[in-house]
């Protein structure tokens, strides 16, 4: 259906040379329907209507000069004009006349703009003023060109694609302006402009006004047809309804999808957790790795840290680490029977060992069952044993602080006995030099027949003293018998006689003393040999009581290094089952089974959109 064109605004320019007098004054041709014209005269006829001014008027009293006049009514439909005026609407390119109340005598001829055009402007300049992006208009360029549009502007791209009922900026229907290769040649042969609508140019050296504010538009009073009005709404219905049933039915496959990948699952982990699983006993314990109190006297970094955890850290991760190993969990079995527990048949599949389990099959339950945990703020070994009888869960905790104590006795055992080795060695080495330096001395005494070369030293010095003391006796009793007149001569003799002998004994007395006689050492000499093995032996005495001095403060800060394990909280069985937490469970594979769900729908619809773009 071919709509009218209708005469929106008039410009009107007076003729700028003689020739536009005679083209004013040529007579109007006979209206032509448009209908009856090709779109090639179409193309044609509003090629030519860009190219001349718009409305041009020449009057014999203004002679010349340039005069824009606006309708001195309101536009009319295309319908309701006489005759006249619809074969000027009809034809824009032949002349018309123009009568106004104010120069009822004057005649103007001129061209009138096609509706068409008109409508298109205005419609470009409601676009302008919508504030339209540059990444929008690009994006509608784009669109126009994939549809084989002839646009003269962005502004137009939107226009003519909005016209083609085409939204420009809607994503996702860029795919669906795809339209198949016959659809466009039928377009093409079935009638279109072949000519670009470039945007219109001003001759140079004219005049022009600024253009006044349009009229507004009012609506067509054009009624349609009721019947393809009733189709077209029926249509409308019938989309909606498509809509609608296309909305319920994704609807109802996400509600089946939520229902078969999370609810069932749900479903089917809390009626394991509820009805199926074996209850579970946890039993629970403290303990803390304690050293021993360090004397008053150490200083440094050790009497800083000393009672606190940072002094006993790596002997508590290594204790950690000793429980959690295979070593504790073979032992555990061998000797409380671990494996055992979990294989009877009252437990259920999911959390049972088969009979011939093996080693790391036994260390995996092993490792979800016994869990020990260390704090280094506090210092302190947090266990819990899990185990299908309280009982067992009691005897595996108790089985596994008594592992721990024994480990801390050997993380220090080393140490101590690296200390006390080098001390009980130099000790042993001292009392044995003491043992050789004391045979020395008893074998000296031995061989000299001296037992205390000291008194015998002293009894020769003393009966040496003796007779020189009796020597000087005699010697005053000889002056005094010298001093008579007539002394005796036999008393003097006798007394020179005895004081010769005296002189004589103690000579003998010292020969005898630092002579050697028939092979024998001389008292001197032996006098020597048993003091050196005196002083020998003295000297060993004090070596042993400094290597025993030695070996007691070893053996002092051994007992330092010594650990102890504090039993803080002791394990208890337990009367109710710990595990498994029924509802918290069952939450937990809500949220997993959730999350699995919309990870794995994010990733379908984004490789949906990359495919499909």
């Amino acid at each position: 259906m071919t709509t009218k064109p209708k005469a929106r605004k008039f410009r009107i320019r007076r003729g700028v040379g003689p020739g536009a007098g005679a083209a004013a004054a040529a007579p109007a041709a006979d209206p032509v329907d448009e209908t009856d014209e090709s779109p090639e005269q179409a193309a044609r006829q509003q090629q030519a209507n860009r190219q001349r001014p718009r409305v041009v008027a020449q009057s014999e009293e203004t002679g010349g000069d340039v005069v824009d006049q606006e309708p001195t009514r309101q536009e009319q439909p295309a319908r309701q004009q006489p005759p006249a005026r619809q074969n000027a609407a009809q034809n824009p390119g032949q002349g018309r006349e123009v009568k106004t109340d104010e120069t009822p005598n004057r005649t103007l001829e001129g061209a009138v703009d096609s509706a068409n055009q008109t409508a298109a402007e205005d419609d470009i300049d409601a676009i302008r003023r919508e504030g339209l992006t540059g990444r929008q208009l690009r994006m509608a360029r784009r669109v126009a060109q994939k549809q084989g549009m002839a646009v003269t502007s962005d502004f137009d791209a939107v226009r003519q694609l909005r016209k083609a009922g085409i939204d420009p900026f809607q994503r996702s229907s860029v795919l669906e302006l795809v339209v198949p290769d016959g659809a466009q040649l039928a377009d093409g042969a079935g009638g279109g402009n072949p000519n670009h609508q470039l945007p219109q140019t001003v001759p140079a050296g004219r005049n022009t006004l600024p253009a006044r504010a349009k009229k507004a538009q009012l609506p067509s009073t054009d009624v349609g047809n009721p019947s393809a009005m009733q189709a077209g709404m029926l249509e409308v219905a019938k989309i909606q309804k498509q809509l609608a049933a296309r909305r319920r039915r994704k609807i109802a496959f996400m509600l089946v999808r939520l229902l078969l990948f999370i609810g069932v699952p749900t479903f089917a982990a809390g009626w394991y957790f509820y009805n199926v699983a074996t209850p579970m006993y946890a039993t629970n314990s403290e303990v803390v790795i304690q050293q021993a109190e360090a004397s008053g006297a150490a200083g440094g970094l050790g009497s800083l840290f000393q009672g606190t955890s940072m002094a006993t850290q790596q002997d508590s991760i290594a204790v950690q680490s000793y429980l959690a190993s295979r070593e504790a969990m073979l032992r555990l079995d061998e000797e409380h029977g671990f494996r055992e527990a979990f294989s009877e048949e009252h437990v259920d599949p999911l959390q049972s060992l088969p009979v011939d389990a093996t080693n790391e099959e036994t260390y995996d339950v092993y490792q979800k069952r016994v869990k020990v945990s260390y704090d280094p703020t506090e210092g302190i070994l947090r266990m819990e044993v899990v185990a299908p009888d309280p009982q067992k869960s009691e005897q595996f905790a108790s089985a596994l602080v008594g592992y721990a104590e024994e480990q801390v006795d050997r993380l220090t055992q080393r140490l101590r006995e690296d200390q006390m080795a080098g001390a009980r060695e130099s000790y042993e080495n001292a009392e044995a030099r003491r043992q050789e330096s004391l045979g020395e001395l008893l074998r000296l005494q031995q061989d000299l027949e001296t037992i205390d070369p000291a008194g015998e030293t002293s009894a020769r010095t003393a009966q040496i003293a003796g007779l020189q003391t009796r020597r000087q006796e005699l010697q005053l009793e000889l002056q005094n018998r010298l001093a008579v007149r007539r002394p005796n001569e036999s008393q003097v003799a006798a007394l020179e006689t005895e004081i010769s002998n005296i002189d004589a004994l103690i000579a003998e007395i010292q020969e005898n003393a630092v002579s050697t006689a028939d092979g024998q050492a001389s008292q001197a000499e032996k006098n020597t040999q048993l003091r050196l093995a005196e002083e020998n032996y003295a000297f060993q005495n004090v070596l042993v009581q400094q290597a025993m001095q030695s070996m007691e403060s070893a053996q002092i800060e051994a007992n330092r290094q010594v650990r102890y394990l504090s039993l803080s909280v002791a394990p208890v069985a337990p009367d109710q089952p710990t595990y498994p937490r029924a509802f918290e469970d069952t939450l937990l594979a809500f949220l997993i089974f959730s999350g699995i769900y919309l990870m794995v729908s994010i990733t379908g619809s984004i490789l949906r959109e990359q495919v499909g773009s």
